[in-house]
């Protein structure tokens, strides 16, 4: 192994840490490289000048040196960050987080003794005992009732719900949804070892190719182009076919959807299109799924032989959302039972002893709900609606996304259709770090890959090991919070919401420019024209390019974005205000006259053949 330290003259001796001694010299002050080679390497430039550094916080300051920091100089870089993190959350508009953590890092700071680990199943101690898994599953019996599942969990129960709080947010969530989905759909199943003792002896068994149906274990998975970009990841990761790839790959030419003229569309889209606003396209629609196309797609594919994975979205990324998920439902599930998909036999083999064939019935459909944000708070605005007590009327009944979403088929039997959901517990009611809930039910479950008796207990989980203050934190939160006090927070942020927008239009009139403020009603979201790069730093803005016009660049339209949590107040939103007000009298956004295109404003070049997708945060959504 080559040691690049022990050629210190062919390294730059750039300063390190905050003393501004170089590498070699701290090596060589702790005896590490002192006439021999070092057992480190060395940089290979300043990182200093390398990596980006935000205002108020110095790289040097926080460089480790092989001497470590003396507790004052530690103590000054914690502070500084402090201080950082305070501006930055007196600031902080442009996403969907809870900045306002309630006295959390006080309160709860106790436990910080503790390494707390809720490896394994929720629902089983295991052998690592220092864990919250109590906490927990008070946890996920809060919002089994709010979703209307059954519960508590009982796993002799097939309609009984199960699920986890997620280490990550709900990236992870979709991203077990989807696995879920994919097993599931794909005629997987998993087989314990004959010798009941022996641990991670299970293996997976592919169900056995149909012979009429050559696609029936190979499931489509649709979303919309408003869709969270982890969903386009989930799937490039789990290798499941988009309704594009399987399109372009198996029906190419056979796209059935068209385009605002009714003439057949050439190419199979990359995501089911979102519904279309007063342009014709969905760049300037409210960002909810367009319902005839996502029906017409799956028509085409059901009636190919492939099982169906969807995901649906309520409160999405940018504007917003809420899937009308009972009108999606009431459209599929005629398709679904045309095409036999409520339920179908899957053989996995033999039994060993009596050579009966293994057969498991299963649905051929699967839609899950991506509940990042809106899964947090939908239920108590519905609560509102429906029930005059809470002494508020939401603007819009939201609509119904849950486990209780059920409907009747043509023999009267009843379907439930939502077969998972995924929450970012961090987005809302707030954690201090990423967090989240998924949910399923006992009827869905597969067995996990392998029974690890290191840690006694399955691990029906994605992550392994897990973050065991977070259920502390959203426990602590919903314990000090009533079905009351939730609405009342939900309220807080949509009178701000409908604030923000009145006041963006005011400055519209007030000073003759366009800001294109929309809110999609229900939302916590408002969307406008971006502000100048300095005050999408200052406010931590979120910010998305969509053309008006596919194909056409000079239609090209830059939002900013703004979420009003339950944190957010309005002297904040005032504060923002007052800036953007300065640079529209200062005309640093054109005048009415200057539209549609921003001055300054260069052409977006595309490659041939390449569509742009409105509403879509960045190139490469959709896979190829």
């Amino acid at each position: 192994m080559t040691d690049v330290t022990s050629r210190p003259h062919q390294l730059p001796q750039v300063p390190f840490g905050s003393d501004g001694e170089t590498w070699q010299q701290i090596l060589e002050s702790q005896g590490l490289s002192n006439g021999h080679a070092a057992p480190v390497s060395g940089p290979i430039g300043d990182p200093q000048a390398m990596y980006p550094v935000e205002p108020g916080l110095e790289t040097r300051a926080f460089e480790l040196p092989a001497s470590g920091l003396s507790d004052a100089k530690r103590r000054k870089a914690l502070s500084s960050m402090e201080l950082y993190l305070a501006d930055r959350r007196d600031h902080m508009l442009g996403y969907q987080v809870t900045q306002d953590m309630n006295g959390y890092p006080t309160d709860l700071s106790r436990f910080m003794e503790n390494h707390l680990n809720n490896i394994g199943d929720p629902f089983q101690s295991g052998g690592y005992k220092p864990n919250t898994k109590i906490a927990e599953r008070a946890v996920l019996d809060y919002y089994a009732a709010l979703w209307n599942a059954q519960w508590p969990h009982d796993p002799r129960v097939p309609e009984s719900y199960w699920g986890y709080m997620l280490s990550m947010g709900s990236t992870e969530g979709n991203m077990y949804a989807l696995w879920n989905a994919r097993d599931y759909l794909s005629g997987k199943a998993l087989i314990e070892s004959t010798e009941p003792t022996t641990f991670g002896a299970l293996r997976y068994v592919q169900a056995a190719p149909h012979i009429d149906n050559p696609n029936a274990f190979h499931p489509v998975a649709f979303f919309s182009e408003d869709t969270h970009y982890s969903f386009a990841k989930a799937v490039r990761v789990l290798n499941v076919d988009t309704f594009h790839a399987a399109g372009e790959a198996l029906y190419p030419g056979r796209c059935p959807l068209t385009d605002a003229d009714g003439r057949p569309l050439k190419e199979w889209p990359t995501e089911v299109p979102s519904r279309r606003g007063p342009s014709g396209n969905s760049a300037d629609g409210p960002g909810e799924i367009d319902i005839d196309a996502l029906e017409t797609l799956v028509k085409f594919f059901a009636g190919n032989g492939h099982p169906i994975m969807i995901s649906l979205n309520y409160g999405s990324t940018f504007k917003g959302a809420h899937d009308d998920v009972r009108r999606v439902c009431e459209r599929l599930l005629p398709i679904f039972e045309e095409n036999g998909l409520l339920e179908r036999p899957v053989q996995y083999g033999k039994d060993p002893k009596t050579g009966e064939a293994k057969i498991d019935l299963r649905r051929g459909f699967w839609i899950h709900v991506d509940g990042a944000l809106g899964a947090g708070y939908g239920p108590f605005m519905r609560m509102a609606y429906e029930d005059p007590r809470f002494g508020w009327t939401p603007e819009v009944d939201l609509p119904e996304f849950d486990f209780g979403l059920t409907l009747s088929s043509e023999d009267d039997n009843q379907i439930d259709m939502v077969a998972s959901i995924a929450m970012s517990g961090h987005k809302w009611p707030g954690a201090p770090w990423p967090c989240g809930i998924y949910m399923t039910k006992v009827k869905y479950q597969l067995m996990p890959p392998s029974q690890p008796q290191y840690i006694g207990s399955p691990d029906t989980t994605f992550a392994g090991s897990r973050n065991g203050f977070s259920p502390l934190v959203i426990w602590d939160h919903l314990a000090r919070h009533s079905y009351q006090d939730q609405v009342n927070l939900i309220r807080h942020a949509q009178d701000l919401s409908i604030y923000l927008e009145n006041r963006l239009r005011q400055l519209e009139r007030k000073h003759r420019v366009k800001l294109w403020p929309a809110r999609t009603r229900g939302a916590l979201t408002v969307r406008f024209r971006r502000p100048s790069d300095k005050l999408v730093d200052k406010w931590s803005l979120s910010t998305e390019d969509v053309f008006m016009v596919p194909k056409k660049p000079e239609t090209r339209r830059r939002y900013a974005h703004i979420f009003l949590m339950a944190s957010t107040t309005r002297e904040k939103i005032d504060a923002f205000l007052a800036e953007l007000e300065r640079e529209c009298a200062d005309q640093l956004l054109p005048a009415v006259e200057a539209l549609p295109t921003l001055a300054a404003e260069a052409p977006v070049e595309l490659a041939d053949g390449v569509l742009s997708l409105a509403a879509v945060p960045g190139p490469g959504r959709g896979f190829q």
